[in-house]
């Protein structure tokens, strides 16, 4: 059952004042392919199919703060957009015609959401190891986006998403080093063929790897 709390954030949310253009670009963690309601989505649908009670609880859980992350996301677009709409400049345009501004499940190329973006084979190692992946995509992108903010408030806020990616991955990590010899992990490596490597890139010049 979800409750939502509307006087409390995770982190607080600031800006020193309207950036229309970074609110175009943070979208992107919003309604992206590596943002936040992605990886809310993912999470919950895999934890609603697990068996492993104690991941189940760890995929809710993070599930659940993925959709923090997606309010906070969406409430500091709405204070970098502002509301001169008509001053927007070309590149930012769309974004405030299509959404005065505030925030949409689109990307930051205009692009809607897309169920694509959500991994989940129900096999708990792969979906394990497809998290952990994910949680470095998000932070990637977020470090991408810390560079480019000029708002201290808003790096300080990009900060904590990071650290929180960051801390996610070290969750999977240790989940996914309780299910070894479970699931695509179980017979893993187990012929002649899972062992070779076939050079098919020529001329060899870095050696192998085994």
């Amino acid at each position: 059952m979800f409750y939502h709390r509307k006087d409390e954030f995770l982190y607080p949310v600031r800006v020193s004042g309207p950036d229309p253009k970074f609110a175009s670009m943070l979208v992107e963690q919003l309604a992206g392919q590596n943002g936040e309601l992605a990886a809310g989505m993912q999470y919950i649908i895999q934890g609603l199919k697990c068996k492993n009670p104690k991941i189940k609880d760890l995929l809710l859980d993070i599930g659940t703060e993925e959709l923090n992350h997606l309010e906070m996301v969406g409430h500091m677009i709405g204070l970098l957009a502002g509301e001169q709409v008509s001053t927007a400049s070309p590149e930012e345009f769309s974004f405030q015609l299509l959404g005065g501004g505030g925030p949409l499940w689109i990307n930051s190329l205009g692009s809607p959401f897309s169920s694509t973006y959500v991994d989940a084979v129900g096999d708990i190692a792969a979906d394990l190891q497809s998290n952990i992946a994910a949680e470095f995509r998000a932070k990637a992108v977020y470090e991408r986006l810390y560079r480019q903010a000029k708002d201290p408030a808003v790096q300080d806020f990009i900060k904590f998403l990071i650290s929180r990616e960051e801390a996610h991955a070290n969750l999977f990590r240790q989940a996914l080093d309780e299910v070894q010899g479970q699931g695509v992990l179980k017979d893993f490596v187990d012929t002649g063929y899972s062992r070779q490597y076939y050079d098919l890139s020529q001329p060899a010049q870095y050696g192998q790897y085994t």
